[in-house]
C-alpha cells in the first residue's frame, strides 16, 4: 500500500493535469503496453462494481438469511440504482451517495472507540490468541498468495491519478494528499454490531461508485486516441459520460448474473487487471524519469522502480495462484481486448484515409465539389446565431438547407454538394468543443468551403446533438413558415460490427426533431469500400 501510494504520488507530480496507467504507459512504453494497461483497468473497474455489489449484498443476506435466494435480483437492483444516480450528474450522484459514506465513518468511529474502551477496561492487556491448527506449511508461496489477495484493497489509487482535474485547487496537491491518506490508512477489527454491519454493507455497495466515475474517463482518453468508439467522447445532458456509464452498468450486471452474485467466485478475477495496470504505469514512470531527469529524478525513479517490482510480484502471484480459480478469464481477456482496441484504431485509420480531402481531385472530376457560385454563395460567419443567417431575413426564401459538418472530409463535402445542387440557400453548421478548435476549423473552411456560409457553435462539453437541435429549433422559431432540411453526411460501413464505431448522426437527429413539422432530416450516404 505504501509503495504503490508513494509511486502514484510521483505520477501526479509528473502529470499534474491527470494521467492514469493508460496515459503513462502509452507515453513512455508505447502503444501496446498502454493498451494492455487500459484493458487491465477496464476489467478492474467492471469487476469493482460486480465485487463491491456482491459483497454488499452478501453482508445484507448474512444478517437476513431469508433474502439469500434473491441475491442476484438484489445485486442487479443495486447496480440499477447506481446507474440511475450517476446518470443524474456528478454533483447529484455525490450528494446521493454521500450519506452511506458518512454512516460508514460514524460506524467505524463507534467500532474503534468501543474497542478502545473495551481493552481499556481490562488495562490494555492482550487477549489470549485463539488456538490455530496448522493445515499448510508457512511457505513463501502461501505468503505471496495471501499478499496477492490482500493487495486488492489498493484499486482506488488509480482513480485518484486519473481524476486529478476534478479536485479542488491546487488539484495536484490535493490529489497527492488523498493518496497519502489512502496509502497510510489502517483498519481496526473488533466485535461488530448490527449498525456497523449495515453501514459496512452500504459502503461496500456504494464503493462501486468510484468505477462509475473513472471507467468512462478511461474510455474518453482511449477514444481521444481512436482506440475506443468515438461515442465515448461525448457527454450527456447532465454533463457526464453517459455512454461509458451505461456500458459499465450493463457489463457489470451481466457478470454478476453469470457468477450468481458469489463474491468468492469473482475475487480471483479481481487482482490481475489492476496490478497489470499498476506494473506498466510504474515501469513507464521509471522510463519517464530516466528520459527527463528533472529535479529529484533519481529518488523518484527509485520509488517508481520499487512500486513496479512490488506490483509485478503481486501480478505474477495472482495470475499463478488464482489461475485455475478463475483468473484465467482475465489472463485471456486482456490480450484479446488489446487486439480489439488495435483493430478499432485500424478501422478509424482506414476510414480517415478513405474520406480524406486528399481525394478532392477525384471528387472534382466526379462533380462532387460544390461550385463557388449560386444561391448559397456568401461570406462565412463566426458563430452568429442571434438574427440567424441572412437567408432568414429574405421574405422570398421558403426553403433552407442546413448541413452539419464535423470535419472537412469527402462525406461532408459530398453532402454540401448535394445540398447546393438543389438550388436553395444552404449553410454549414459546425459544433466545436472549444474556441481554439473552432478558430482552427474556420481557417480550414476558408480554404475548402468558404463559398458556403458557415455557422460555428461552441459546445464545451463535446455534446453534438443538443447544439444542432437547439440551433435548428431556433431557426424554425424565427421563421415557422420556412421548410428546414437538415442534410446529414452519413458513413455506411461494410461490416456490421463497424457500425458500433460510428455516431449515426442522421438517426439521432431524426429522433430528436421528428415532432417538428416543417423540419426534414435527410442523409447523404458515403459507402466505405473496406
Amino acid at each position: 500500500m505504501v509503495l504503490v501510494g508513494a509511486s502514484y504520488r510521483q505520477t501526479i507530480r509528473a502529470y499534474p493535469s491527470g494521467a492514469g496507467s493508460y496515459i503513462v504507459a502509452s507515453d513512455n512504453l508505447g502503444e501496446i503496453p498502454g493498451l494492455a494497461a487500459a484493458a487491465g483497468l477496464i476489467t478492474d473497474y467492471i469487476l469493482t462494481v460486480s465485487v463491491s455489489v456482491s459483497a454488499g449484498v452478501a453482508a445484507v443476506t448474512s444478517a437476513l438469511p431469508a433474502l439469500r435466494p434473491e441475491t442476484v435480483i438484489l445485486g442487479a437492483g443495486v447496480i440499477a440504482v447506481l446507474l440511475a444516480g450517476n446518470l443524474r450528474g456528478v454533483r447529484q450522484a455525490g450528494n446521493l451517495f454521500a450519506l452511506p459514506t458518512y454512516l460508514f465513518l460514524l460506524a467505524m468511529t463507534i467500532l474503534i472507540v468501543g474497542g478502545l474502551a473495551e481493552v481499556g477496561g481490562r488495562g490494555f492487556t492482550a487477549a489470549p490468541a485463539p488456538h490455530v491448527t496448522a493445515i499448510e506449511i508457512l511457505a513463501p508461496f502461501l505468503v505471496l498468495r495471501a499478499f496477492a489477495s490482500g493487495a486488492t484493497a489498493m484499486t482506488g489509487i488509480e482513480a485518484v491519478s486519473n481524476a486529478v482535474p476534478v479536485f479542488r485547487r491546487v488539484q495536484w496537491r490535493n490529489a497527492r494528499t488523498s493518496l497519502t491518506f489512502i496509502g497510510a490508512g489502517s483498519s481496526a477489527a473488533a466485535r461488530s454490531t448490527g449498525f456497523i454491519q449495515g453501514a459496512t454493507a452500504l459502503e461496500l455497495v456504494f464503493a462501486a461508485d468510484t468505477a462509475f466515475n473513472d471507467f468512462p474517463r478511461v474510455l474518453f482518453f482511449m477514444a481521444r486516441h481512436d482506440h475506443a468508439p468515438r461515442r465515448f467522447l461525448r457527454m450527456g445532458d447532465r454533463l457526464v459520460f453517459s455512454n461509458g456509464i451505461i456500458l459499465l452498468a450493463a457489463v457489470s450486471m451481466l457478470i454478476l448474473v453469470a457468477f450468481r452474485g458469489r463474491t468468492d467466485s469473482l475475487i480471483p478475477l479481481y487482482a490481475v487487471g489492476v496490478f497489470l495496470a499498476f506494473t506498466l504505469s510504474q515501469a513507464g514512470m521509471v522510463r519517464h524519469w530516466w528520459r527527463h531527469r528533472d529535479a529529484h529524478w533519481r529518488r523518484s525513479m527509485i520509488v517508481n522502480a520499487l512500486g513496479a517490482l512490488a506490483s509485478g510480484a503481486v501480478l505474477l502471484t495472482a495470475a499463478v495462484t488464482k489461475f485455475v480459480n478463475g483468473a484465467w478469464v482475465v489472463v485471456v481477456a486482456i490480450p484479446l481486448m488489446t487486439v480489439i482496441l488495435l483493430r478499432v484504431k485500424a478501422h478509424y485509420a482506414s476510414v480517415e484515409q478513405e474520406t480524406s480531402v486528399a481525394n478532392i481531385h477525384a471528387m472534382a472530376d466526379a462533380n462532387l465539389v460544390p461550385s463557388r457560385t449560386g444561391p448559397a454563395a456568401g461570406s462565412p460567419s463566426r458563430g452568429r446565431l442571434v438574427g440567424g443567417p441572412v437567408a432568414l431575413q429574405r421574405s422570398d426564401v421558403r426553403d433552407l438547407l442546413v448541413v452539419p459538418v464535423a470535419r472537412i472530409d469527402v462525406p461532408s463535402l459530398r453532402a454540401l454538394s448535394y445540398a447546393v445542387s438543389l438550388g436553395q440557400p444552404t449553410l454549414a453548421l459546425h459544433v466545436s468543443p472549444e474556441q481554439v478548435e473552432a478558430d482552427r476549423f474556420q481557417d480550414a473552411w476558408e480554404r475548402w468551403g468558404a463559398h458556403v456560409p458557415l455557422e460555428v457553435v461552441v459546445s464545451p462539453y463535446r455534446a453534438v446533438i443538443g447544439p444542432i437541435v437547439n440551433y435548428v429549433e431556433a431557426l424554425h422559431a424565427q421563421r415557422p413558415d420556412l421548410i428546414l432540411t437538415v442534410v446529414v453526411p452519413e458513413i455506411k460501413v461494410r461490416r456490421f460490427w463497424h457500425s458500433t464505431l460510428h455516431d449515426h448522426l442522421g438517426d439521432r437527429l431524426r429522433r430528436a426533431l421528428e415532432h417538428h413539422s416543417g423540419i426534414i432530416v435527410t442523409e447523404v450516404p458515403f459507402h466505405l469500400t473496406q
